[in-house]
């Protein structure tokens, strides 16, 4: 215990070290783009090389400052590490309660770690506790290795995600964040990247603990994350901070049904991080809210079904979709439920059956499937004949002929 403790206390030191080293403007042209995107961003109170706040369901973009500009990101790395496992847990290839053996590459990686040994076994559970709370450098390359068989591998697969997300400005060499050339990304791209993982709501299982222990207790975590403790909604995402790097936050809170993600890179100090990243969300919540037009599984219709053993079947939201409206201005959006012409048995549950069609004053903004709730079988003979003699006897009056 005593082991660890000094070694929280040295981390926190040398944290502090390093995020207060900043490093020098390398020409005039640069010098001067800095000092515009720092006027752009001093309204905010924002300290930092790079600044962005995306809003979570519609992906806007409510603030950036240098955007775009490729930056070392330190540990916030991890948040791409962290969706490949979730992807690889909620598609069904690996489970929670998998044991992972940790080999001795993975064991050498220093810097912030959860002491794995040589041989050592722990669950997919515990490596993310260690990855998303502590920042364990080592439990990235054991999972990279558990996943892709080594962790240049794994890079290669983080790398493929990047550019299926659409990330322009960002190349991975390692798992973790550890400074290396040809390593960065942009505050635009870490929030594509922290957007797409907190779509997997399992995560916030650990990005939200602010302390917990592994080993059976035997070994403490404490969260990077400060805004966990002190942020009125936070639930996540990563911290990062090296020499190249400085300090660097995703930031994610949630209040009501606004989710917001506020990413700060290249802040001189953590307190300015932190400072910088709840100005941001402060922003975020102050001036925007989150209008629900629709909610997946709503009852939209009920709609007839032809040559089916039911009538009729309900007709839900395939999706939900949402609209972030600024907090005083007016919103004007319609909703227009669109049915196929003719719906006829056999007919799956969650089989589409028309659309939600959605428009604001600039046209239609959105297109939701509307879907069967439940199966209709189709008719068989012996009903098709016993209909038939009821509409040739009763004609329309349903109600009577039902009665039969």
């Amino acid at each position: 215990m005593k082991k660890i403790i000094c070694f929280f206390m040295c981390a926190c030191f040398l944290t502090h070290g390093l995020c207060a080293k900043a490093e020098p403007i390398q020409d005039a042209a640069a010098e001067n783009t800095v000092e515009k995107q720092e006027s752009a961003a001093a309204d905010l109170g924002i300290d930092a090389k790079a600044a962005l706040l995306m809003e979570e369901e519609s992906g806007n973009v409510l603030y950036e400052s240098n955007p775009d500009e490729r930056l070392p990101i330190a540990s916030v790395t991890k948040v791409m590490t962290m969706l490949l496992i979730m992807e690889a847990v909620d598609s069904g290839k690996i489970t929670l309660d998998d044991m992972v053996t940790v080999s001795e590459n993975a064991m050498s990686y220093g810097g912030s770690t959860m002491f794995l040994e040589t041989g050592e076994t722990l669950s997919v559970n515990d490596m993310l506790k260690g990855i998303a709370v502590a920042s364990a450098n080592d439990g990235c390359v054991a999972m990279a290795e558990y996943l892709a068989g080594s962790e240049s591998a794994f890079v290669d697969m983080m790398n493929a995600r990047a550019q299926e997300l659409g990330m322009e400005n960002t190349h991975f060499v390692n798992t973790n964040g550890l400074d290396a050339d040809d390593h960065y990304s942009s505050a635009r791209d870490v929030a594509i990247m922290s957007r797409e993982l907190i779509k997997h709501k399992t995560i916030f299982n650990y990005t939200s603990i602010w302390m917990d222990t592994l080993r059976g207790g035997k070994f403490q975590l404490a969260n990077t994350n400060k805004l966990i403790r002190f942020y009125d909604g936070a639930n996540g995402l990563k911290t990062g901070s090296t020499s190249k790097a400085l300090c660097c936050l995703s930031a994610s809170a949630k209040r009501g049904d606004m989710q917001l993600i506020a990413v700060v890179l290249g802040a001189p100090t953590s307190a300015l991080r932190f400072s910088s990243a709840k100005a941001l969300l402060d922003y975020g919540f102050a001036n925007y809210s989150v209008n629900t037009i629709v909610t997946a599984g709503d009852e939209v219709d009920k709609i007839a079904v032809e040559k089916g053993v039911e009538s009729e079947v309900s007709a839900v939201a395939g999706d939900s979709f949402s609209t972030l409206v600024k907090k005083g201005s007016e919103e004007n959006v319609t909703t227009e439920v669109i049915m196929n012409d003719e719906i006829t048995a056999p007919l799956e549950a969650g089989e589409k059956i028309g659309i939600i069609r959605i428009s604001s004053q600039d046209g239609v903004i959105a297109e939701i499937d509307v879907n069967a709730a439940a199966a209709v079988e189709k008719k068989g003979i012996g009903l098709i004949v016993r209909d038939f003699f009821r509409m040739l006897f009763y004609g329309r009056n349903t109600a009577k002929a039902e009665n039969l």
